[in-house]
Parts: structure tokens; sequence; C-alpha cells
């Protein structure tokens, strides 16, 4: 039983040595979550693509259950884009843990959005992670390498 159970930490800890949070150039993320306030209370959901060390551009959607703006049911979708900057580097940050500010820009019904927030990943393996967003908008969920 000792030896299953010092495998099974092995194959873990090495698992876990290799998870990258943000690797520059070409790095790809997906996150999907709750976004638990701003615009409503709903789901949301977001790609990046790293143009490089520094920074990263992508979209995503947030679909809300309640509380939308101004009680309007035409502000229950907000599509966007993002614009992303990585501090891994000038952090000098563990190579598991990304932290970065943003921007959104986008549509919310017919009224146009904009945002900012300051987000952190932290990856577990190297595909799964979880992530954090606050700013004008606010959600937590898993983040997932591709």
């Amino acid at each position: 039983m000792k030896k299953l159970v010092f495998m099974f930490m092995l194959v873990l800890g090495g698992a876990l040595v290799n998870a990258q949070a943000y690797t520059g150039r070409g790095d790809q993320k997906v996150q999907l979550g709750l976004s638990a306030w701003g615009y409503g209370t709903g789901i949301t959901g977001t790609y990046d693509y790293g143009l490089n060390k520094l920074i990263s551009v992508g979209g995503g959607l947030n679909a809300y259950f309640s509380g939308y703006k101004d009680d309007d049911k035409d502000n229950r979708v907000f599509i966007f884009g993002r614009l992303n900057f990585h501090l891994h580097e000038a952090l000098d940050l563990p190579e598991k843990l990304d932290i970065y500010p943003g921007v959104d820009v986008g549509v919310l019904g017919k009224d146009f959005g904009i945002g900012a927030h300051i987000g952190a990943r932290y990856f577990f393996t190297e595909k799964i992670g979880v992530f954090a967003e606050v700013g004008n908008n606010g959600s937590l969920g898993v983040s997932l390498n591709l």
C-alpha cells in the first residue's frame, strides 16, 4: 500500500511540476466560470491567445440569469473582446501562477459595454487550473490550457 501511495504522489507531483500558467506567444486559454457581480449574475466563458510574453488578446461571452443591467432583458448577454497584460515575468511569479490586469470592450444588449479587471490563474496540472477576476465584472471558475 505504501508503494502505491508513493507512486501516486510521484505521478501527481510530476504533473504539478509541468504546470505553466502563461508561456507567451501562442499560449491559448479557455476559461469557464460563474459571473458573480457586475452587469449581472450568470455564467462566463473567455478565450485568450498570447501574442508575446506580456500581451494576450481574446474574446468572451457572459450570459446573465439575474441582476442584469437596468432590469432590461436585452442586457442578458455581454459579448466582448479583451486585452490582458501578463505580469508573470515582471513579478517573477512561480510557473503555475499568472496575474494579469486587462480590459474588456463589447456589446451589452443594445448598449456599449466596457470593463477593467485584474485576474489570477493557478494551474494544478499542465491542462487544468482555476481563475478569479475582479473589476467591473467579477468571475471565478476553471481555466484550461489548450
